[in-house]
């Protein structure tokens, strides 16, 4: 998984890419692609 300070490049790597929050996280996952997983901060 990726640790960036900014999402918004990767979620425009892949069309399926969605932004999702969890327990006050921003993540980046992608049902098809999972090697475009990412996390914010």
């Amino acid at each position: 998984m990726k640790v960036s300070p900014s999402l918004k490049s990767l979620k425009k790597r892949h069309p399926n890419c969605q932004v999702v929050r969890r327990k006050g996280r921003i993540y980046v996952i992608n049902k098809t692609h999972p090697r475009y997983k990412a996390r914010q901060g």
